[in-house]
């Protein structure tokens, strides 16, 4: 008898015996020990977690002699010839090659020839999403109302290809992506039987890299007996997968959290010369700098890594932000390492934006934060009047649109009302006095925050395009609102439409806004929505307001009339 590849040898017999989807084996055992058997099904998951083998199981659990709570006894005629292939009544389907509708048509007419010896005639048809639009509408009918003596089968990796009305006429089960604990028992399960030594860790490299898939895990198992024979350690496995090793990978993610750039690109390259797969330890990188970004936002739990692993993660994760990792973690999981000669230019390029993108935000930041300071300390011997304070900022919000149609300096108005409310003996007292020429210039500072923000707000739509998870984040901005008011960092959004500021109000979308704020104005502003109605004054002194001229003018103190 000729050998058999793992997957082949070892595929299960029973539903049982089927790893990882025991959510989808007590169901079809139940209905087939009820009798309550469907005439069509739909296996979906990723690939090697087991949807053709239980096809298999299920069509000979239907046509077994002498059936057990539901699963096939392995001993009659018929589960012998189903386990060898040869069985007449169970037809299987390869979609991506009998894909057309000629052969759609030929399955249509023998369907309705009875069984030669089975119960049921199952038909299984692997990658069913295949299959053209035409052929699938001609098959529509027959799946709906097979004959009795029929059961469809349809398996396929990418069910949302499936049509909608194949999908309506089946039971679907999706089959999820296997642990990596349910992997590793599998493959220490054939160790076993097949007298092979292996060390845990070895076995937990090869179900990690296979990321959930029994068979790819399985491939590499005999791959890895072939070359090494019947003794596997951890080295060996990660030499034949062209894994750099954690050291290496942590090496390389010491120097991106210290942000030492020559020390990094000496490394990668001294990698790449090695011979290491460039791809694999891009993927270990991102994987070690997603357990740094998992430790030090605190979900330390979520990380399959030892005690000691765990302590060097943690002193890692304390050197560095969350913001930093964040930016890592994006620049090197969309490094596009797929060039024909095997160029280390995308991890270098990632490693050299991560850290002068970190380096320039400190720089951005530096002044702003000195410039807010000043403010808040002039700001603390006035603490004493937080009542007054919150009037203002009131009185503030309820005409901010008022102020931002007329766009005339603050600094201009508060003279005239000084002027008008003279009622003598209220406008003595010294205090209220220095308080108004206090405010003064912090008015006029953020009208012109706000006519600076006003002229460029078409720009910074511009820049948003491309930004959110459609890529139309600016859509939502463009001619949709304006700037209207700045208070302090707070900068308000008038919105004419509920449904913009519902949307920029989402956590997600207000974080790409802030964010894109601060990348083009330099400044950390948060956003606050609010609804206005559209203004016909607004539109012409913003025309006026791109001219060169009058904005070289306003910059200079002059204000329109």
């Amino acid at each position: 008898m000729t050998s058999q590849v793992f997957y082949r040898k070892w595929r299960p017999q029973t539903l049982s015996e089927v790893v990882g989807q025991q959510h989808v084996t007590q169901t079809l055992r139940h209905a087939v020990e009820s009798g309550h058997i469907a005439h069509a099904y739909l296996f979906c998951g990723p690939r090697g977690t087991g949807k053709t083998s239980t096809g298999r199981i299920l069509a000979k659990a239907v046509n077994c002699l002498n059936p057990i709570k539901g699963e096939p006894c392995n001993n009659c005629q018929i589960c012998h010839e189903i386990n060898a292939g040869s069985a007449l009544d169970i037809i299987e389907i390869d979609a991506a090659s009998n894909r057309g509708i000629d052969d759609i048509r030929e399955l249509r007419d023998k369907v309705n020839f009875t069984p030669n010896q089975a119960r049921y005639k199952v038909y299984i048809i692997d990658e069913v999403h295949m299959i053209t639009d035409a052929a699938a509408n001609a098959f529509l009918k027959t799946l709906e109302e097979p004959p009795a003596h029929a059961i469809f089968i349809l398996a396929t990796t990418d069910p949302h290809k499936v049509l909608a009305t194949i999908l309506s006429r089946c039971q679907r089960f999706d089959f999820r992506r296997l642990s990596q604990s349910a992997v590793i028992d599998k493959l220490t399960f054939i160790c076993d039987k097949e007298g092979i030594h292996t060390e845990p860790e070895a076995l937990r490299l090869i179900a990690k890299v296979t990321t959930g898939s029994l068979r790819d895990a399985e491939n590499v198992l005999e791959q890895l007996v072939a070359y090494y024979g019947h003794n596997i350690d951890i080295h060996q496995v990660q030499a034949m997968l062209g894994i750099s090793g954690d050291l290496r990978t942590r090496e390389l993610a010491k120097y991106i959290i210290n942000k030492d750039i020559a020390a990094g690109l000496n490394a990668i390259n001294n990698i790449s010369n090695d011979g290491t797969d460039l791809r694999q330890l891009n993927r270990d990188l991102v994987n070690y700098l997603r357990d740094l970004l998992l430790v030090k936002s605190g979900s330390e739990d979520v990380v399959d890594a030892t005690s000691e692993d765990m302590s060097e993660l943690k002193s890692l994760a304390a050197g560095t932000s969350l913001n930093y990792l964040l930016t890592a973690v994006k620049r090197f999981g969309e490094a596009d390492i797929r060039l024909g000669n095997y160029s280390p230019l995308p991890l270098e390029l990632a490693l050299v934006g991560t850290i002068l993108t970190s380096n320039e935000d400190k720089q951005a930041e530096t002044p702003t934060t000195t410039e807010a300071a000043k403010p808040a300390a002039e700001k603390q011997p006035s603490q004493p009047k937080p009542a007054k304070t919150e009037k203002v900022a009131e009185e503030k919000q309820a005409t901010q649109y008022e102020k931002t149609s007329a766009q005339e300096p603050t600094s201009t108005k508060t003279p005239r009302k000084t002027a008008k409310d003279v009622p003598g003996p209220e406008a003595q007292p010294s205090p209220t006095t220095a308080d108004a020429s206090a405010k003064e210039p912090v008015a006029a500072s953020s009208n012109t925050d706000i006519a600076h923000i006003q002229n460029r707000w078409k720009d910074f739509v511009n820049a948003l395009r491309g930004t959110g998870s459609k890529g139309n984040l600016d859509a939502f901005l463009r001619n949709s609102c304006e700037p209207v008011n700045i208070e302090g960092n707070i900068l308000t959004l008038g919105f004419y439409a509920k449904f913009h500021k519902e949307y920029i109000e989402d956590q997600k979308y207000r974080f790409l806004v802030e964010k894109k704020l601060q990348e083009v104005f330099g400044h950390p502003y948060k956003i606050r929505c609010t609804l206005i109605e559209r203004s016909k004054e607004v539109s012409p002194k913003k025309a006026e307001i791109e001219s060169p001229l009058v904005r070289a003018a306003l910059q200079r103190g002059a204000k329109l009339i």
